[in-house]
């Protein structure tokens, strides 16, 4: 993968040089192999480059000239279709000077123009400027894996990967305003779509892609979304589908040029791919690595319960003894995740998930010292009902966002002059209505479906951009491609419309999809419940971050008081309660981490509240 940037603004022509090389700087982590830029007038594209494939021919900015038009490409991401459409643009006369998904992706743009997106399968963000036609076009992959943040005022327009590179230009500011901390505090680390949290940053949602020209400014659609159909095909047709779905999946997104590793927890998810990958590489006599994480002393302190009734560490053998593959525990302490919680929010520019982020951090860094590329395996819960909320009929049929049924606990935290101007309630529940309204639904569907198209679309459209947040800049912040395989959009779009009934085949968290991966798994581990993402059970980690706090509630100059009430983060240090912040991970303890980065966010950035 790599860092995207560019600009247009006329005023700042002069500078481009010095906030082009300010802004590469930034994205440097996500990009560490290459580096380049390109001027044209008022127009500046930047990139850097993290090298996977074709490491000599995929150089960027990458230029291309075509029927009267001159194009100049930068991209983030990978296809997994390109010898697909390398074939079809052979077919009609283009050539290629190497084998980069790079090329193939800027070709298909120059023949094809937008409708180039159509037959694209992979995770990217890109931008084409047009010489002649002095405009950009700008897209994002289907299911928002890449990342494409922008800032447009008047005649200026500017985009980057992450947020940071935006902010190398003076004419931009880090500031907040009510909706700003209204985001952190009643959503947060959530984010509603298209926004970026910082006063005047926005993000191109999944699926949409836009042209900006000086004259016309920008100009976005929507290209794909999640569509109810009618499913036609039976029982045994629809797993012999997800069959074939998921492997081609997980298989195309094995080819790489530098070393692939998989992630890999025990659980169904990462033991699928594990497994695949591992089938794989035997045909071609490659050695499988795997990579697991776990905390120190966390068994001493693991207690089984509704969200994680299992640990790891078991079923990460079983399927080791079954792989035959080299497995690479990383075990990770109390010192380390707690000073991590601040390097996080350097690699989200926002406050996160805590050390469910910080931990994935640092696992990526120890991953990175044996392979560019992983595969892991975000996704399949949001989209084969995996999650409680799917599964549990009381939850389901709340009315909130499923993850977060705690607005009325967030709503004591912030200071009556900001919450004034955004009422909690009024606030999440606006956000959570249009959300459902705009899930996709045919008049044929049962209440109980209907529904439960609405918690798809909630899922994906909101719970799983926050994990892919974190997942792609706790990686990249480290230099490291993750790849998910179960986020083919094929997969999205063919399970959307299949019945509910299905998907819980006998009764089961994912028994669709369990069913379709018989005879690649242990019984053991293909039948065992879920247990999530594993963090610290440590009470040492709820110590450390709460003596942390509780120096900043006494320390009159933390901007974390300008916003905050100070009698609530004191009766937050004091709570045994387990409720959950956001999702099944972020209990008491993260809980107090989150506003351990709020503070380091105010303060790292610098942020003006407006």
């Amino acid at each position: 993968m790599c860092g995207i940037a560019g600009m247009f603004d006329e005023k700042a022509v002069s500078e481009y040089p010095s906030l082009l090389d300010a802004m590469q700087t930034a994205l440097g982590r996500r990009g560490p192999d290459q580096k380049g830029f390109f001027i044209d007038g008022e127009a500046a594209l930047a990139h850097t480059r993290l090298s996977v494939v074709d490491l000599k021919n995929g150089v960027q900015p990458m230029f291309f000239g075509y029927k009267g038009e001159e194009f100049c490409l930068v991209y983030n991401g990978e296809l997994y279709n390109t010898e697909e459409l390398r074939r079809e643009l052979l077919n009609l006369g283009h050539r290629f000077t190497g084998h980069s998904d790079t090329e193939v992706l800027l070709h298909a743009y120059a023949e094809f123009g937008e409708k180039c997106l159509e037959k694209m399968n992979g995770i990217f963000a890109f931008a084409v400027y047009e010489k002649r036609a002095r405009r950009l076009f700008i897209a994002r992959d289907r299911m928002g894996v890449k990342p494409f943040f922008y800032y447009a005022r008047g005649k200026k327009f500017i985009f980057a990967s992450e947020i940071k590179a935006i902010f190398c230009s003076p004419s931009v500011r880090a500031e907040a305003d009510a909706d700003s901390l209204a985001e952190i505090v009643y959503i947060g680390p959530g984010r509603t779509p298209g926004g970026g949290v910082f006063r005047g940053i926005e993000e191109l949602k999944p699926g949409h892609c836009g042209y900006y020209s000086k004259e016309k400014g920008l100009k976005i659609r929507r290209y794909w979304q999640m569509t109810d159909r009618e499913h036609t095909d039976n029982f045994k047709e629809t797993v012999e589908r997800v069959r074939y779905l998921v492997i081609d999946s997980i298989e195309r997104q094995l080819v790489s040029d530098v070393p692939v590793c998989t992630f890999l927890s025990g659980g169904l998810d990462s033991s699928i791919i594990s497994s695949v990958a591992n089938s794989y590489f035997k045909k071609k006599n490659t050695p499988l690595h795997t990579f697991s994480v776990d905390y120190k002393d966390n068994s001493a302190y693991f207690k089984s319960g509704k969200f994680q009734p299992s640990s790891d560490g078991e079923y990460i053998g079983v399927m080791n003894e079954y792989l035959g593959a080299e497995n690479h525990r990383v075990l990770l302490d109390t010192e380390e995740l707690t000073a991590a919680l601040y390097n996080a929010v350097d690699a989200r520019d926002l406050p996160g998930m805590a050390d469910v982020d910080s931990s994935l951090l640092l696992f990526c860094k120890e991953i990175k010292k044996f392979a560019t590329v992983a595969l892991s395996g975000e996704c399949a819960d949001e989209i084969f009902g995996g999650y409680p909320w799917f599964r549990d009929k009381e939850i389901r049929m709340k009315e909130g966002f499923p993850w977060a049924q705690s607005t009325s606990f967030r709503a004591g935290f912030l200071k009556d002059e900001f919450a004034s101007k955004n009422p909690p309630f009024e606030y999440v529940n606006s956000r959570y209505s249009t959300a459902v309204k705009s899930a996709s639904a045919s008049q044929k569907n049962t209440p109980e479906e209907r529904r439960m198209k609405e918690l798809i679309t909630l899922n994906s459209d909101w719970f799983m951009q926050t994990l892919l947040d974190r997942k792609d800049r706790m990686s990249m912040y480290n230099g490291l491609e993750v790849r998910v395989p179960f986020c083919d959009y094929r997969i999205a779009e063919y399970l959307y419309s299949v019945p509910w009934e299905m998907k819980d085949y006998e009764g089961r968290e994912k028994g669709l999809l369990r069913e379709a991966m018989r005879g690649i798994l242990p019984e053991k581990v293909l039948f065992r419940k879920k247990s999530p993402y594993p963090k610290t059970h440590n009470p040492s980690y709820k110590k450390a971050v709460s003596e942390r706090l509780n120096d900043i509630i006494n320390d009159p100059s933390q901007p974390l008081l300008d916003i905050i009430k100070k009698d609530a983060l004191k009766r937050l240090l004091k709570t045994d309660s387990d409720a959950p912040w956001y999702g099944q991970l972020m209990t008491a303890p993260q809980t107090i981490a989150y506003f351990l980065q709020i503070n380091y966010w105010l303060k790292k950035y610098n942020v003006r509240i407006v």
